[in-house]
């Protein structure tokens, strides 16, 4: 009985003092890098220092199989399932533009004219993102209106109202403004401002410390300056990599390492920061100044931070994944995460904070490269595919006279459902006819149509899942265009890149799920997993309602 009773008194003094209970998690710290192929810092670890992944690697538990299970794998579709556990079929993000049907304008997904941003000048580069031809009229505007799904940063704020701070930051709007909600604040980088950025959603006028932050000249450090390898070259495992012809030789910028950024007026100076790793240093520095500036983590009542690094993206983009520049922006986003997990620890406390980390979606290897080293690979021609070759080959399918195909923006294909409604011919029936036409070409794997998504007359295929999973009614194309997975896209909104992902294969599904902070026991998990999984994770831990059409499951590893 006494030894019993020690052992119950024994048993609660460890609880009090934490020893087998966690401690109170004061921040919620949500970490995106934009196109972390989960291979990727594996495959550098040796050379990262301590704090960054190799802290993850030790400290915290890596989930080293985790893969989207939606076929577009764009940032915004990636952003948006991290912020609500789910597909595009349920958040409704099904691409970064779609067209709306109501409209029949292609639109921008965070766009909303309703709501400008504060900056003048700071307007988004129309023309990088859509044909300016067929866009709403005033789009400039900004908010996470058009997500269909709550966010987990929602169901927090729905918890402690009015008591959770809750902030995303990120140099693409898109990459900030889905991991805020509908209640946080977002902010993002302008490139056409030089400044980050927020709109009149968030907020009616700036606080006096994002004014203090963009009038400091914070980036007149990068004037006159260039990127430059971090690290000996000896060091590097890809030191033979820097002069590649399937490189992206921007103009000022070159192919080769140092990458000059230019003077600070110059017409692409801003760019070619967001092209490097500058744009993270940037994020980071502005995270760190809102962090102290909102006073975040300083109570019992938690608060939300997410923060989305965009260098690794443009990076893969302009170079590829095999590139010395991208072994040297990974060398120093690994000391970018060092640096904002010791600010966190020295400001909050790791053991008061739930670190998650993960990526929007993966990568695919430059095919130039993957040919360099004996294997098939392909670019696709854009052209074959522009909505004049895809009308002339409809016509010449269905025998018609008529123009059907409205506009392609991969990966779907929009039909002009007025026009075929005139011409008699049923929506299904030309869907399918555009199926097929696309199906004779050799780069298309799989083409999907609406029709047979709706109606759940898809093949029991993986393939067919992630497409349907991909499918949202109203927002969706006619037909889902499914490249092979040896044909490889190397445009990015009009400019011949290295590579880009989006597509349904596993290098761009594959992303790394890494939790950490809170003493949370370190592990390595080969388990399956998605990234839908980490809403549910994050409600589940901390006693909050799961996102509103979340479909993941909470990982018993980190709620255990």
């Amino acid at each position: 009985m006494l030894l019993r009773k020690f052992c119950l008194t024994t048993l609660l003094t460890l609880l009090a003092n934490g020893v087998y209970a966690a401690p109170e998690i004061r921040l919620v710290l949500q970490v995106t890098v934009d196109q972390l192929r989960g291979d990727l810092p594996l495959r550098h670890m040796e050379q990262f220092g301590k704090g960054g992944f190799k802290y993850l690697q030790s400290r915290g538990i890596w989930y080293n199989n985790a893969t989207y299970r939606h076929a577009n794998t764009e940032t915004i579709v990636g952003h948006s399932s991290l912020a609500t556990g789910a597909p595009p079929a349920i958040h409704g993000m099904v691409g970064n533009v779609w067209l709306d049907r109501d409209t029949d304008q292609l639109v921008y997904n965070v766009e909303d004219s309703r709501y400008g941003l504060l900056s003048a000048n700071a307007d988004v580069d129309k023309s990088s993102e859509v044909d300016p031809t067929q866009r709403v009229a005033n789009s400039e505007g900004r908010s996470p209106l058009a997500l269909l799904s709550s966010t987990f940063s929602d169901e927090l704020a729905i918890r402690y109202p009015g008591q959770s701070k809750i902030f995303a930051v990120s140099v693409k709007d898109r990459g900030a403004i889905p991991l805020a909600g509908d209640s946080g604040k977002a902010f993002w980088f302008s490139k056409a401002a030089g400044e980050f950025v927020t709109s009149s959603y968030y907020y009616d006028a700036y606080p006096q410390w994002v004014r203090d932050w963009n009038n400091a000249g914070q980036l007149n450090r990068y004037a006159d300056q260039s990127w430059k390898l971090l690290n000996e070259p000896a060091s590097y495992q890809r030191i033979d990599q820097d002069d590649n012809a399937w490189e992206t030789n921007f103009p000022g910028y070159g192919q080769t390492f140092p990458h000059p950024w230019g003077k600070r007026d110059s017409k692409y100076f801003t760019t070619l920061l967001t092209v490097s790793p500058a744009g993270d240093e940037l994020t980071l520095d502005f995270t760190q100044t809102l962090l102290l500036a909102e006073g975040l983590g300083q109570d019992s009542i938690p608060d939300y931070l997410a923060i989305s690094f965009s260098s690794t993206d443009y990076v893969g983009h302009l170079f590829s994944s095999s590139s010395l520049e991208m072994e040297d922006n990974l060398m120093r986003l690994d000391q970018t995460l060092a640096q904002l997990f010791a600010f966190i620890d020295k400001h909050v406390g790791l053991k008061h904070t739930l670190i998650v980390l993960s990526a929007d979606h993966g990568g695919p290897e430059a095919p130039d490269y993957l040919k360099s080293i004996g294997q098939d690979a392909e670019y696709v021609d854009p052209e074959q595919f522009n909505s004049e070759a895809l009308n002339t080959a409809l016509r010449q399918a269905l025998t018609i006279d008529t123009d059907l195909v409205q506009t392609y923006y991969h990966p779907y294909v929009y039909l002009d459902r007025d026009k075929v409604e005139q011409a008699g011919l049923g929506l299904a029936a030309t869907q399918r006819a555009m199926a097929d036409v696309l199906n004779k070409f050799p780069a298309v794997a799989y083409a999907f149509t609406a029709s047979d998504i709706d109606s759940g007359a898809l093949a029991d295929n993986p393939i067919a899942s992630m497409v349907a999973a991909n499918h949202q009614p109203k927002r969706s194309g006619d037909v889902y265009l499914v490249f092979n997975s040896k044909y490889f896209i190397g445009d990015l909104d009009g400019l011949v890149v290295a590579a880009s992902h989006g597509s349904v294969w596993r290098y761009d599904r594959h992303v790394p799920v890494i939790f950490a902070g809170n003493k949370l026991k370190p592990k390595t998990v080969s388990r399956a997993i998605t990234p839908y999984d980490i809403a549910a994770t994050l409600a589940n831990k901390l006693a909050v309602e799961v996102p509103s059409g979340a479909i993941g499951e909470p990982l018993p590893e980190v709620t255990q």
